[in-house]
């Protein structure tokens, strides 16, 4: 029998150095997972702070850096525009605020959600535009790992019950009818749409009731109290139009909503710093300026020679400006993208006003206004900036709309969106990025929406408009009527028209280009028909990072 001893010998030697490469496999495993801690790291920092300034009835012609003839100066937001981009050719997707916030939070056209138009809210109205199953741009970058809050004007519907437990209508008196035990927290606000954080009012602040403050769902102080327009300013004797009666809280403060909603975003972005400076943030500041009514706070009033509304304009000035000099005290301006739009055009009577005693045009030289078809009822202006990543001083054509925000940044934090989300969104980050031929069109089309969910489409300098008319104001009203332009095919059913030999909508071409108005109205039914307009299998622009 041969000895056992060498064989015992030989298990040790093969335990020792079994032992050791166990050893060695666990140190690299846990380098292994070292390093991949240090790319989630590396990566996580190369998502920047994302804030949305979100506003209201501003139009193409209402920022000094848009229109070289304005009455008055806009000197933060002509710097922002000059530290990044500014586009010239951006949308609202709808000529109406609640659709337009819809196309924002969700990166879709208003009849994705309800078959056709929306109309904007008041008093207790709801439900939410936004179903449980839409993902929204919140939700979407909450899951990425930001921290997101929403601060101002929300009006995308509410859900209110009664004492009955019944859902309630829109209406002013409806307001009295509210069961806040049954109806807070809210089950369809910011807070279950994908929003950390929230204060907000259910509509617009200063203008439809009901007049309440809510915060991260609920309803601090109800609102009991009969509010008389006539207890607000009324500078000029005129500038306090649409302030409508209806519920208040006691104490609700109409002078200084804006104010009040920076000084929530200001906390929620300084706070989240001090608390978990690594981890990025979202935040929406959705002022109320510039609609109506104007109720400048006394602080800007008499800031410009231009008038009531004008210093109101220079108040949403000043809040772009304290926001960004909040970024610079915080040392995160060059971690942080700041996007800036509007909603829709500007107000029809504002329009008239501007015009009239102040020699300003809020449109911009466009046709049309708040609620029309036309290019004045849904041109806005649309700035980003982003210190260090886009480049500054860029001025782009690029066609784009409000719902591009989505897309845009999904492609920033490099998500691969879904194809039944943001079904309307097109990335513009190469734009903003400079690395976009101006020549070729990131989208191949545009859609957007008027007042009674008419669409037009857009087609490099091709337009649409699938109704007669505006699609949205009366002109053969008193104070409309001098704004008329002749109609040349007043039996045409719809509109067509060359924006770059015609860019003001004067020439209709319907009978005259009968094979791209057939092009139009085929492509117009295919994008309804499709559920979507955007393409399939978005993928993030990764090339900025190499």
């Amino acid at each position: 029998m041969k000895p056992l001893i060498p064989n015992k010998l030989f298990l040790v030697f093969v335990l020792i150095h079994a032992s050791r490469l166990c050893a060695t496999i666990v140190r690299c495993l846990c380098w292994i997972g070292v390093l991949w801690s240090m790319t989630d790291a590396i990566r996580a920092n190369e998502r920047p702070n994302i804030l949305i300034i979100y506003t209201d009835d501003l139009g193409f012609g209402d920022l000094s850096c848009y229109n070289n003839n304005a009455a008055y100066e806009t000197p933060r937001l002509d710097q922002m525009a000059a530290e990044g981009i500014r586009f010239t050719d951006a949308h609202s997707p709808s000529t109406i605020c609640s659709p337009s916030r819809y196309g924002l939070f969700s990166g879709q056209q208003i009849f994705r959600s309800t078959g056709r138009g929306g109309g904007a809210f008041e008093g207790p109205g709801g439900p939410s535009y936004l179903k449980p199953d839409t993902l929204t741009i919140g939700q979407m970058l909450k899951e990425q790992g930001y921290r997101t809050g929403v601060f101002g004007k929300w009006h995308v519907g509410l859900t209110w019950f009664d004492k009955d437990g019944q859902r309630l209508g829109g209406g002013f008196e409806n307001s009295l009818l509210i069961d806040y035990e049954k109806s807070t927290p809210l089950i369809d606000g910011p807070n279950e749409r994908g929003f950390d954080e929230s204060f907000i009012t259910p509509n617009c602040p200063n203008t439809d009731p009901l007049y309440v403050y809510i915060e991260n769902g609920m309803v601090a102080t109800r609102a009991s109290q009969r509010h008389d327009p006539k207890s607000l300013p009324n500078p000029g004797g005129k500038w306090r139009w649409d302030n409508d009666a209806g519920w208040m809280s006691p104490g609700y403060d109409f002078m200084n909503a804006d104010l009040l909603f920076f000084e929530k975003a200001k906390t929620f972005i300084t706070e989240h710093r001090k608390d978990t400076p690594d981890q990025p943030f979202f935040a929406v500041l959705s002022t109320q300026i510039a609609h109506a009514p104007v109720l400048p706070a006394e602080e800007f009033n008499g800031a410009t020679d231009a008038g009531p509304r004008a210093d109101f304009v220079w108040e949403l000035d000043v809040i772009v400006g304290r926001v960004l000099d909040l970024l610079k005290e915080l040392d995160i301006d060059d971690e942080t993208l700041v996007l800036f739009n509007s909603d829709n055009g500007a107000e029809t009577v504002h329009v008239n006003w501007m015009r009239e005693d102040h020699d300003h045009d809020p449109s911009g030289g466009w046709r049309g206004m708040k609620r029309d078809g036309w290019e004045g009822g849904h041109r806005v202006p649309f700035i980003a900036r982003w210190p260090g990543k886009i480049p500054p001083n860029q001025v782009s054509s690029q066609m784009t709309s409000t719902t591009d925000i989505f897309a845009t940044v999904a492609s920033i934090v490099g998500v691969s969106l879904p194809d039944d989300a943001a079904t309307d969104s097109f990335d513009m980050w190469p734009v903003m990025l400079g690395q976009q031929d101006e020549s070729i069109s990131v989208r191949p089309h545009l859609l957007t929406q008027s007042f009674g969910g008419e669409f037009q489409i857009r087609q490099g300098a091709w337009k649409y408009l699938d109704h007669k008319g505006s699609g949205g104001n009366n002109y053969d009203v008193p104070n409309m009527k001098r704004w008329i332009i002749p109609e040349k095919a007043s039996n045409a059913p719809g509109q067509l028209y060359n924006l770059n030999d015609d860019p003001y909508e004067t020439n209709n071409l319907y009978f005259s280009e009968e094979t791209k108005r057939n092009e139009l109205q085929e492509l117009l039914r295919r994008l309804k028909a499709s559920g979507r307009s955007a393409p399939m299998n978005r993928k993030p622009f990764q090339a900025w990072k190499q």
